[in-house]
């Protein structure tokens, strides 16, 4: 099995080929962050045009690189959403023309299945059920994954996804854009005790996370303490609620083959490494993708697609693009996500 991959539901346009034995063959990406930069964030205006420039050279490159044709592929799949609708519609749109155009099935894959699915891209032993925490600019999330399409979610945010707290921390502090990488590196120097900063939600019966208030405690401490202390003291917050709320659902969600992380903030050494020693508390294998694999790209895009193909699993050429497309669509109404959850 083959199966192309497109990618570009924020600002990382993406091409990839993956095949059914997790044989990544090619993967092509083109990152906007000096488009960006200027504005602190993501414009969604600027990364449409920016992915309707990049996506076809990208698919191009791609098959040039796994030397194969579109005609050798079995499937084509696009992110479908949910994502930034411009950006969305690129990838989807140009995934339907060239499954129309070569005779192939399309697979509309949902970007947060892609995340979810990616850790068994790079580690064949990993089966189901498992507990995934989903955390990334976006999104923040705890679910129990029992199979393709099958996603029970557990938590959500109630607020802001901890990627954007990242974010908006390392703009406060002045360090640009993109900002979870930057906050790490700068609070590798920086005393985590030394600033006093909530932990919302720690302890609470909720399920839920909330990085909103800690958000505001970091703009407040802004000006009155070191910068690389905040980025410590910040990131301290970040794991501990991450921890909390992982400990809370992993007593809920019944006996799992694993502890798995992924998305953007995945890539997070101390993130990784809490969650590791939770695993290890409950003796259940803890498994992250490696860090290109956490960030969003083609090559689990194109894997979802291999596992939804697999199943038997395609989607009709009007398949609409999707700003928000919750995995579990029967999970509860939560206080203040509303369709964020």
């Amino acid at each position: 099995m083959l199966i192309l991959g497109l990618e570009s539901s924020c600002d990382e346009t993406a091409a990839a080929l993956v095949t059914g034995d997790r044989r990544v063959l090619a993967h092509r990406l083109a990152g906007q962050e000096a488009a960006h930069a200027p504005f602190g964030g993501v414009v969604p205006e600027i990364a449409a045009r920016a992915h309707v420039e990049a996506m076809e050279p990208l698919i191009a490159a791609a098959l040039a690189d796994a030397g194969v044709s579109l005609a050798d592929v079995d499937a084509v799949a696009a992110t479908a959403g949910p994502g930034l609708i411009g950006g969305v519609m690129v990838g989807l749109v140009t995934g339907k023309a060239l499954a129309h155009a070569a005779g192939k099935p399309l697979v509309a894959v949902n970007h947060l299945e892609g995340h979810a699915l990616s850790p068994r891209l790079a580690d064949p032993d990993l089966s189901y059920p498992y507990l995934l925490l989903l955390v990334s600019g976006g999104h923040c999330q705890l679910l129990l994954v029992e199979g393709v399409g099958a996603y029970r979610r557990l938590a959500t945010t109630i607020d802001d996804a901890v990627g954007e707290a990242f974010d908006k921390t390392a703009k406060l502090l002045g360090l640009g854009y993109p900002g979870g990488p930057a906050v790490e590196r700068l609070a590798s120097a920086g005393d985590a005790r030394a600033v006093p900063l909530p932990r919302p939600l720690k302890g609470a019966a909720e399920p839920h996370f909330s990085f909103a208030g800690l958000k505001s405690a970091v703009a407040r401490a802004v000006g009155q303490h070191a910068p690389a202390d905040i980025a410590a003291s910040f990131q301290l917050a970040v794991v501990e609620c991450l921890i909390d709320r992982t400990r809370r659902a992993l007593a809920v969600a019944g006996p799992v083959q694993a502890l798995v992380v992924a998305g953007g903030v995945a890539a997070n050494g101390a993130v990784r490494g809490t969650l590791e020693a939770l695993a290890g508390e409950h003796g259940i294998r803890f498994v992250a993708p490696p860090s290109w694999l956490c960030t969003d790209n083609a090559a689990m895009i194109a894997w979802a697609g291999c596992e939804r193909f697999a199943a038997g699993l395609t989607d009709p050429l009007d398949t609409p693009a999707r700003a928000r497309w919750p995995l579990d669509p029967d999970a509860g109404a939560v206080r203040g996500a509303g369709v964020k959850a």
